[in-house]
């Protein structure tokens, strides 16, 4: 790809007066033969404009698709896939890049239409048996908040390790002790604490001695099995002074449950979670969450694909950072905690 500083050399001006050359600026102060120069080094050249280079690309996108692992209802009851799927279309609309979606738990995918598509991206814990068939079977692939285990693919997720081990630690430097986890089992993993916030949960009590598998519990991702884990950790002859969800969904229906009983959250029990809904911020009081980048996962996702229409071979993974926001569910540590 040609630049700027290559037309400036040849012609012998800077580079800032080929760029207001090449924009016609009116206002640039060169001779008439300095800019009849650039123009004719520059189509020499073959040179194409920042804003040339990018409708190039998107015509030659054209439409990708994107997969979903949940069902259409599954998506809507989860606010978070929802905005990852916002975000993925959003970016095509401002590039004018036909869309079209594909849930793989509605109906088993069609390899000849995924073969017209440019690219696919593939929303969510796609199963790695079938990873060798998708590849087979799509130009480009980018894998939205999941990584198979391999660098060759392009994929785009958050760290839910490191934000997970920065909110028990925050949580703990607060002075509560008796942490109780309320999450979901992993379909891809092997035992109850598979899911990957479980899983560090579990492992960060156990180093240091403060892991009861009475206060990890695990259900559905629903606000309902929210609720009832609540239920049960009350019941316990000691309760835990702080609860964490592994999503904003289930940490509804343990306010539910707290509420009912009496419980005031914040100070006889502390509830903390992930992902920042947008109902977070107006449960009473509001919930101290990690606000996770879904949209902007699906933003990147697109992005990826933009890469390979412009020429990138190698695999890129991307990870995004979180945020840990602290409201009146929990004690105040005094300041937002960047994950």
């Amino acid at each position: 790809m040609v630049t700027l500083r290559e037309i400036a050399k040849a012609v012998g001006v800077s580079s800032a007066t080929v760029s207001r050359v090449l924009n016609f600026d009116a206002t640039l102060a060169v001779t008439a033969e300095t800019r009849r120069a650039v123009l004719e080094k520059a189509e020499a050249l073959n040179y194409e404009t920042p804003r040339h280079r990018k409708k190039k690309l998107e015509r030659q996108i054209g439409k990708i698709i994107m997969v979903h692992f949940l069902s259409p209802d599954q998506e809507l009851n989860d606010p978070y896939y929802v905005s990852l799927r916002l975000g993925v279309e959003r970016r095509c609309q401002k590039h004018g890049i036909e869309i079209a979606k594909l849930y793989s738990n509605d109906q088993p995918l069609n390899a000849a239409v995924l073969r017209k598509a440019f690219g696919v991206i593939v929303v969510g814990h796609y199963r790695e048996s079938g990873l060798e068939w998708l590849v087979s079977n799509c130009r480009h692939l980018v894998f939205a908040d999941f990584c198979p285990d391999s660098d060759e693919y392009d994929c785009v997720q958050n760290d839910f390790v490191h934000a997970t081990l920065k909110l028990m630690d925050a949580l703990a430097a607060m002075d509560y002790r008796r942490i109780a986890f309320i999450g979901w089992a992993s379909s891809r993993g092997v035992g109850p604490y598979s899911e990957v916030r479980c899983r560090t949960y579990s492992e960060w009590a156990k180093k240091r001695g403060l892991f009861d598998q009475k206060l990890c519990l695990i259900a559905r991702n629903n606000e309902e099995s929210g609720y009832e884990l609540a239920l049960k950790l009350l019941k316990r002859a000691k309760r835990p002074d702080a609860i964490v969800t592994a999503s904003d969904n289930m940490a509804v229906g343990v306010y539910r449950a707290l509420q009912e009983r009496g419980v005031k959250i914040g100070k006889d029990i502390a509830v903390s979670s992930f992902n920042d809904i947008s109902v977070a911020q107006f449960l009473h009081p509001p919930l101290s969450t990690i606000r996770l980048p879904s949209e902007e996962i699906g933003e990147t996702a697109v992005d990826l694909l933009m890469e390979r229409a412009a020429g990138r071979t190698i695999g890129k993974q991307v990870t995004l950072a979180s945020q840990l926001i602290w409201r009146g569910s929990t004690r105040n540590p005094g300041r937002t905690a960047k994950v």
